[in-house]
């Protein structure tokens, strides 16, 4: 054992107010009923007599919050093995699982002078113990050492068909301090990653993990660079990666998990749906699974906000639903001129390419995209240039070169493109010259819906009508596939199968959609919690910026949807890589990826969100820190 050692940090994502102290014989009967939470954990006599630990108190650990027992983990040091910490068992209350608790005690056991001596970690699992293996590869990464599984005790040989087999988890040896390396003395999990590798050199290669990848999957991938470890699970707000690790998720499926990941109350309907053997694939059959969505849809989201619309289904993406609305609209008005907006951002299949603004998009389509003028967003010229007006003068000049337009399309918070987002009285004027000039107004809602602004859809606050308004992303619930098109009434001129697609009728989506606006959008309450949460990640991030030159770091956006713009890609590219390592996903906007966008879940908890924003905010106190001390 190497001297001078440190104690190991907590995990990050531990909830306030959980203390970790030894055991005392008082907390008997707490810890019992704890136990009786955990029915995965054997209750005999003899069993509790040692989760009790009358003779194991030093290396066994209590979790208390609020002056109630929330974990409990059981150990001891074998006197033939004194070196290695063997975790008999562990009991973490459901109320705060998933929460870095069961981290938290074989961290604090090991802080135990008694553990001083400790290299080694055991455990046994069964392979079904999902929870558990995930646990302990996440206390060895948060460690930097090894682990190891193997056979211990086999059904049939040990236990005679009557358990499932038992394998040995080995972590270690953990390395406490170094000085051979030069470093301080002190726990890996404090030093970069290549010190930490120079360190233990057996830590698992990234690159032979994502073999596979590599090898198979097309060069067309993109978040993946970005968030290079290979993830298992998803529960909530977070990412669990195949080691154990846990991540804060701010991308969510860029907004196509609003409610999370796996919502207890959609899983558990679209697993009744599958169990009874409910229709997965209907193209436009009526279907049961469709009826109830619409239905939903209608007397929750629809007749409340007095919105005449039919829905159409198109294919089950963002860019399906806008070619869709693109080709209505011209349909209708007999024009084929699109108005779109400078870094709109409306899908990457040609038509819908067409209206996007990104340069490198649209270079890939590999041929002209017609059809579409672009003009300046709300603010583009600055607050000094309303380009509404704009508009208004070239459409109404017959020598401006701008033809008559079908429709504009505009989005009321640029996703993509930003964090832009288009005044109030600016979207008016625009929904006023597009009907002044007999042009359709549609509304890209597919990343700003669904109430990631708020309100269910973005444009409410503004008071508007949209002739037609396309949805994706969350609108299912559940990530799982799905677009709608919202047509006026009047409007809809489609012939029957004029438009169509083969995945126009995911049943499964159905499903989650209905769960989602039940369950979520039936009374005013989820909105009214989504907009406080949008003030707390609004007021968190101004007291981020302000603590720069306000000519270098911003806040934009709205609601759910607001990040910090650095005003430079390759800072904020380094603002999202140190906050991946530190356990957070977080993406990248704007024309130069300048825009550090947060997008986390709208049911995230309060503290999960300033925990979040912890995060976010060192990684950019390292990230311009560090510029700041180049510069100088």
């Amino acid at each position: 054992m190497v001297g001078n050692s440190q104690s190991f940090s907590l995990p990050r994502n531990v909830k306030p107010g959980v203390t970790f102290r030894t055991p005392t014989d008082n907390l008997a009967a707490d810890v019992w009923d704890l136990i009786a939470l955990c029915p995965q954990l054997d209750r005999n006599s003899l069993y509790c007599e040692l989760l009790l630990c009358t003779d194991f108190a030093d290396t066994c650990v209590v979790a208390e919050r609020a002056g109630e027992v929330v974990g409990w983990l059981a150990a001891y040091r074998r006197p033939s093995e004194p070196s290695t910490l063997f975790i008999w068992q562990i009991a973490v209350h459901p109320k705060v699982r998933n929460t870095g608790v069961g981290k938290g005690l074989i961290i604090s056991a090991l802080n135990r002078p008694s553990c001083e001596s400790v290299t080694h970690i055991k455990a046994t699992v069964t392979l079904s113990n999902r929870a558990s293996k995930l646990l302990f590869a996440g206390v060895a990464r948060d460690l930097c050492a090894p682990i190891r599984e193997a056979l211990c005790f086999d059904r049939d040989i040990h236990f005679k068909g009557q358990h499932e087999s038992e394998h040995t988890i080995a972590i270690g040896p953990v390395v406490r301090s170094i000085s051979a390396a030069g470093i301080p003395a002190g726990p890996l999990s404090q030093y970069s990653n290549e010190e930490a590798t120079m360190i233990v050199q057996n830590v698992p290669d990234r690159e032979e993990e994502l073999a596979t990848f590599s090898h198979v999957e097309s060069e067309v991938r993109s978040y993946a660079r970005s968030f290079p470890v290979v993830f298992a699970m998803a529960r909530g707000a977070q990412l669990f990666a195949r080691d154990g690790t846990a991540y804060l998720d701010f991308l969510m499926g860029c907004s196509s998990l609003n409610y999370g990941h796996n919502p207890p109350e959609l899983k558990s309907a679209l697993a009744d749906y599958i169990a009874c053997d409910g229709i997965t694939h209907g193209l436009d059959l009526y279907n049961e699974a469709k009826e109830s969505f619409l239905r939903e849809f209608h007397e929750t989201i629809l007749r409340p906000r007095q919105l005449d619309y039919v829905i159409q289904f198109p294919g089950p993406t963002g860019t399906n639903a806008v070619e869709a609305a693109l080709k209505l609209a011209r349909k209708i008005t007999g024009r084929f001129n699109i108005i779109a907006f400078t870094n709109g951002f409306h899908g990457v299949s040609l038509g819908a390419l067409s209206c996007t603004g990104n340069r490198y998009h649209r270079a890939a389509a590999g041929q002209l995209l017609g059809g579409v003028t672009r003009l300046p967003y709300d603010g583009y010229y600055g607050s000094a240039v309303d380009t509404a007006d704009c508009l208004d003068r070239l459409v109404a000049d017959p020598s401006s070169g701008v033809d008559a337009p079908a429709a504009v399309i505009v989005e009321t918070v640029q996703g993509e493109g930003g964090l832009n987002v288009a005044g109030t009285a600016w979207l008016r004027k625009v929904a006023a010259i597009a009907r002044k000039h007999g042009a359709l107004l549609i509304v890209d809602d597919i990343q700003a819906g669904v109430g990631r602004t708020d309100a269910f859809f973005s444009f409410e606050a503004a008071g508007l009508r949209p002739d037609i308004v396309t949805m994706a992303k969350s609108i299912s619930g559940y990530g799982l596939p799905m677009a709608i098109v919202l047509i006026d009434r009047k409007l809809d001129k489609w012939e029957p199968g004029e438009h169509n697609g083969t995945f126009r009728g995911n049943c499964h989506a159905f499903v989650t959609a209905h769960a989602a606006l039940e369950h979520f959008w039936r009374t005013g309450s989820f909105a009214a919690s989504v907009a406080k949460k949008g003030n707390l990640l609004k007021n968190r991030l101004d007291q981020i910026a302000q603590k720069y030159d306000p000519s270098r770091v911003s806040v934009k956006g709205r609601g759910m949807m607001q990040g910090i713009d650095l005003k430079s890609g390759e800072l904020a590219d380094q603002v999202t890589s140190t906050a991946f390592q530190k356990g957070l996903i977080v993406e990248t906007a704007g024309p130069k990826d300048e825009v550090v966008k947060c997008l986390p879940p709208l049911v995230i908890g309060e503290d999960q969100l300033s925990q979040g924003l912890d995060i976010l905010e060192e990684a950019i106190d390292i990230v311009i820190g560090n510029t700041a001390n180049t510069a100088a």
